[in-house]
């Protein structure tokens, strides 16, 4: 399922792209069988770039699945079981494989689902990043709401005024949730472009050094509010994991940068992918702890997927420092070593990402 945000703001649209079926022009998602010696996510990256003319990073952990039928040249009519995998696309290219026979386009998530025919695919494109759930988020306090609700706004107004400062902690972890997002977007970028990342490697450092600034805000608004919405240690936990998930990724292109690594492995390529997805999932949940008891069920969804997906990394981790070794470690131990230093970082900004999963996890147990 490839898609897109547009803009780089917490709330900014996200849109997927959908192509047209070669024979009934109905609207669909690239997909198609997997080819000998390919993984699935693999194979789903290949079909989307043959198909939509799209490439990027692909999470190795599917989405969901749908089933659908398929009419045979023979006339039959087989259910086909399809795994569908998030692919955040870096390049759109101008002419492909299968260009003269379908059409693309861009939809916003409702459009998307309404467009497609399969219902559990349109239930995967709506839970994808949920504008029901972005709108809760942007509805006015206890107090103002109250007011509206009863006529009596004004009466409100003053009682409200009289409340301690009770700090702007939402919009900052939002803001660190997008230098979250950004990082891991550049870092892929890094992973894809080999040795054309200089610019790539300095978005990463840069971006690291706007969330040094959101974090020193917020441990002041930590000791100048008298009135926080969690517990202080919860503050401090969840926005000091998400910083070492952007310090990882600072790290990261640190080691590349430092031992001139200009060729990745697929795996590397797909734990760079995993984060992104996390980093998405975790930008989807800064909005939604405004209102912990309302969005108590989304929240733990997002983070249930982000632990899930973490698992499924350490697995990748654990395939790609095995290879490295069997290929380099008797003969080239210093690449082996540089190979799996850049794994380590690697894990760690995903381990980073759980963290932060478990700290939401944590105030939704305290607060829903």
């Amino acid at each position: 399922m490839p898609y897109r945000t547009e803009g780089v703001a917490i709330d900014a649209p996200v849109r997927i792209l959908l192509i047209t079926s070669r024979e009934t022009r109905r609207w669909v998602i690239p997909k198609g069988n997997i080819p000998g010696g390919l993984s699935p996510h693999a194979a789903a990256a290949e079909e989307a770039e043959e198909e939509a003319g799209v490439c990027g990073s692909v999470c190795p952990t599917p989405l969901g699945s749908y089933q659908y039928r398929k009419r045979r040249g023979n006339g039959a009519s087989l259910m086909v079981h399809v795994d569908v995998f998030p692919l955040a696309v870096s390049r759109e290219l101008d002419r492909w494989k299968e260009s003269h026979e379908r059409e693309r386009r861009w939809f916003t998530l409702a459009d998307a689902a309404e467009a497609v025919e399969e219902e559990d695919l349109r239930d995967l494109i709506r839970s994808f990043a949920a504008s029901e759930f972005k709108a809760i988020t942007q509805r006015a306090g206890m107090f103002a709401t109250m007011g509206r609700k009863s006529r009596m706004g004004d009466m409100f107004a003053w009682f409200q005024r009289l409340l301690p400062n009770k700090g702007n902690f939402f919009e900052l972890f939002e803001a660190h949730a997008v230098t979250i997002v950004a990082g891991a977007d550049a870092l892929s970028r890094v992973l894809q472009n080999g040795s054309d990342s200089r610019d790539h490697i300095r978005e990463v450092i840069e971006r690291e050094h706007d969330a040094d600034d959101i974090i020193r805000e917020i441990l002041k608004e930590v000791r100048q509010t008298f009135l926080t919405p969690f517990d202080r240690s919860a503050i401090i936990s969840l926005i000091g994991a998400m910083d070492d998930a952007i310090d990882e990724m600072q790290a990261t292109v640190g080691a590349i940068d430092l031992y001139e690594v200009g060729s990745f492995e697929p795996e590397m390529r797909d734990m760079a992918a995993i984060i992104v997805d996390s980093a998405r999932l975790v930008a989807e949940a800064m909005p939604l702890l405004r209102d912990v008891a309302r969005n108590g069920k989304r929240l733990h969804e997002l983070t249930e997927r982000v632990v899930r997906m973490e698992g499924h990394a350490d697995d990748i981790y654990g395939a790609g420092v095995k290879k490295a070794f069997k290929e380099d470690g008797p003969k080239d131990p210093l690449r082996f070593s540089v190979k799996r230093e850049i794994y380590k970082h690697l894990e760690r900004i995903v381990d980073a990402l759980e963290d932060v999963a478990n700290e939401i996890d944590g105030i939704v147990i305290d607060h829903a």
